[in-house]
């Protein structure tokens, strides 16, 4: 993967220090808020002390139980209304509750990406949900899958939410002190705003780094 994957908001952050990110999808990180401020607000909060100065807007439009391709959609006219710079996109748990295709999936999904790309902005995907109860669904699992392809075929990030959550999980069992449905949720969600804040942070700063024509390097 070249080190940064968002190269519109490092230009962003060049031209104007202004970020414009939109998040959509089935369910916005946004729309767990145990903190007071919300999920939002810690990744608009870490951008903005990585990079003194940067203006760090996130405009909200999660739709609970929304499909891929109705959200795909809606990103079109969103991305228009509001300028985005980058798009982060939880999808999947839906699709796959509601059997949809893997093949229709990755199609919609895929397209879109392109769409963003020629629309200058960047798209990180985060992935499905993890329950325990999930775990051997087959359907399930295609779709896990399916994003994990999508993000790797076409060279954005991934966010391994179902990953983060069924670690945490065996951690606390090997600990003896096993996790609700309710706090694994939670515990997840705070883990994937703080690795999705690192992760524009890191390949920002990456790309800020290289002098003007340099060819971007390769990570090991």
């Amino acid at each position: 993967m070249a080190d940064s994957p968002l190269p519109n908001i490092a230009n962003a952050l060049r031209e104007r220090n202004k970020i414009t990110i939109l998040a959509i999808g089935a369910s916005s990180i946004g729309q767990r808020d145990s903190t007071s401020r919300g999920y939002h607000a810690l990744i608009e909060a870490f951008l903005e002390r990585t990079f003194k100065g940067l203006d760090v807007t996130i405009v909200n439009r999660g739709v609970s139980g929304e499909l891929a391709r109705d959200a795909a959609e809606r990103i079109k006219v969103e991305v228009a209304l509001t300028g985005a710079d980058l798009v982060l996109w939880q999808l999947g748990t839906a699709d796959s509750m509601a059997q949809v295709p893997v093949g229709q999936f990755k199609a919609v999904v895929a397209d879109t990406i392109v769409w963003l790309k020629e629309h200058k902005a960047d798209t990180v995907l985060i992935g499905l949900r993890y329950t325990r109860s999930v775990a051997k669904d087959q359907h399930y699992q295609a779709i896990r899958a399916a994003v994990r392809e999508i993000a790797k075929e076409n060279a954005v990030l991934r966010i391994g939410r179902y990953e983060a959550v069924e670690t945490i999980e065996r951690i606390r069992q090997e600990q003896g002190d096993p996790a609700s449905e309710i706090e694994l949720g939670e515990a997840g969600y705070v883990c994937m705003a703080e690795y999705l804040a690192r992760a524009i942070a890191t390949s920002l700063f990456a790309r800020k780094r290289l002098p003007p024509g340099s060819p971007p390097s390769k990570a090991p």
